[in-house]
């Protein structure tokens, strides 16, 4: 008894010992990537107008206080920032999150309390009570140009040569006799590929026969349009969904199947067009409830990117939702040269890398803007969706979460649950955020047809 109650308190002070050592090494850690961040700004305004004869805006500045009159550009910045674009046509109201312009760190509330301390000297007069990030109006105007820091291959702007402004989809299946149609929609930092070199080469001779298999690029992501002038809003990824895919296949009816981020995606989509889902299957959904009274997407930052070096991918995420410019680094060395790095691999396991393909196949301007507006920026939304969803929706939710994901908990699926209760939630154990599929694709192929063929019987 004595050694068993010994054990317990030798685990539980080891445990206390790691969390303190992990705060304290992710605290000067987090630190000195602040101070990084803040150099690279200004390394990459300098190449940039060297390189391109222009400034870039970044998000480094804090927010201006701005009336634009000739665009007709109103913001707020209360938490759940909007723009109102009056005489644009693909800008009506736009939700964009205040994450990307407003992440705490040590340098920036150094730099503001410099700032407010000067200003404290100067009588300024307050004109509006809109505010908005000079770098959002400078991306409206259209001012934002590629970057000399994006690939410029052939697969990465494969789009610049199609007259069409529509998504990649890849189609397989009947093309006229298609008695069902499935919406594959991927995750973050991924493509089509994610679905078409897994479960599509595994499903039954019936399905690939009857059922017509969509999996799209989502936009900004593989072989889809990249636009720099775009803010990467829900609204622009659901618009472009439906006009490449839903009207241009002609779609009535369908099942949906999505990963990640591409879940946030997927319930914007079936609460549009609650009468169309014919099922609806969700891996690895981001859903945290936001506690009554906090910022909804900050909180939800910091519940995707903790600042922590460990684990591992907590760490990844917090880079890449936290630094502008250490992200844009990572894609410059990484997306850039994904040619090289595919090459290398391709060497060494002499197989077809895809998911290097998957995760190098995009810009930093696309990625960052996707990241803050979509998982950060609809965490006031999600609740309402998950309603729309239990409440109108008569088809059937399965979820399924891998039991070792370290990206996003298994609880945002028992989250996902508790608004919609004949959700099923399917945990597979020793299975990540990405093994939830590659590796079982001939498993997961196989629960997805007995998904699609219950939802013939009801």
């Amino acid at each position: 008894m004595d050694v068993k109650l010994n054990t317990i308190r030798l685990v539980l002070v080891l445990s206390l010992a790691g969390e303190i050592l992990n705060n304290a090494v992710s605290f000067a850690v987090f630190c000195v990537l602040d101070f990084v961040d803040f150099i690279l700004c200004f390394v990459y305004k300098i190449i940039d107008f060297w390189i391109e004869s222009q400034w870039k805006p970044c998000y480094c500045s804090s927010a201006k206080q701005h009336i634009i009159e000739g665009d007709n550009i109103l913001v707020s910045e209360e938490c759940e920032s909007k723009i109102v674009c009056l005489t644009s046509t693909n800008l009506q109201l736009e939700d964009i999150s205040d994450t990307l312009y407003s992440r705490p760190s040590i340098v920036a509330q150094l730099s503001k309390f410099i700032i407010n301390d000067l200003n404290k000297t100067k009588k300024t007069t307050v004109t509006s009570t809109f505010t908005i990030d000079s770098t959002i109006v400078e991306v409206l105007r259209g001012n934002v140009v590629p970057r000399w820091s994006d690939c410029d291959c052939k697969i990465c702007n494969s789009w610049t040569s199609s007259s069409k402004d529509t998504l990649f989809v890849k189609a397989e299946g009947p093309k006229d006799k298609a008695r069902e149609d499935v919406l594959f929609i991927h995750g973050f930092i991924s493509s089509s590929v994610f679905w078409t070199e897994t479960l599509f080469p595994n499903f039954s001779t019936t399905v690939k026969s009857t059922y017509r298999l969509l999996a799209v690029d989502i936009l900004g992501f593989g072989r889809s349009p990249k636009p720099t002038d775009s803010l990467y809003t829900l609204r622009e990824h659901v618009e472009m969904i439906e006009k490449s895919v839903l009207e241009a296949y002609q779609v009535k009816s369908f099942h949906i199947v999505a990963h990640s981020l591409g879940c946030i995606l997927a319930l914007a989509i079936a609460v549009k067009q609650p009468g169309s889902i014919k099922s609806l299957t969700l891996l690895a959904p981001p859903y945290f409830p936001v506690p009554k009274g906090e910022p909804a997407t900050q909180y939800i930052m910091r519940r995707i990117a903790p600042r922590r070096v460990w684990p591992v991918m907590a760490f990844g995420a917090s880079v890449a939702c936290w630094y502008e410019h250490i992200s844009r680094t990572i894609c410059l060395v990484v997306c850039k040269n994904h040619r090289l790095w595919e090459f290398i691999t391709k060497c060494i396991t002499r197989n077809r890398t895809y998911l290097l393909e998957s995760f190098c196949c995009h810009t930093h301007n696309a990625a960052w803007h996707t990241l803050h507006n979509i998982i950060c920026g609809t965490a006031g939304k999600l609740d309402s969706y998950l309603d729309t969803v239990c409440n109108r929706l008569k088809c059937e939710v399965t979820i399924f979460h891998g039991g070792d994901d370290e990206v996003i908990p298994v609880e945002c699926s028992y989250n996902v649950q508790r608004r919609i209760p004949r959700a099923q939630v399917k945990v597979i154990e020793n299975k990540d955020h990405i093994s939830i599929v590659v590796g079982r694709q001939k498993a997961f192929a196989k629960e997805l047809e007995k998904i699609w063929k219950r939802s013939k019987c009801d």
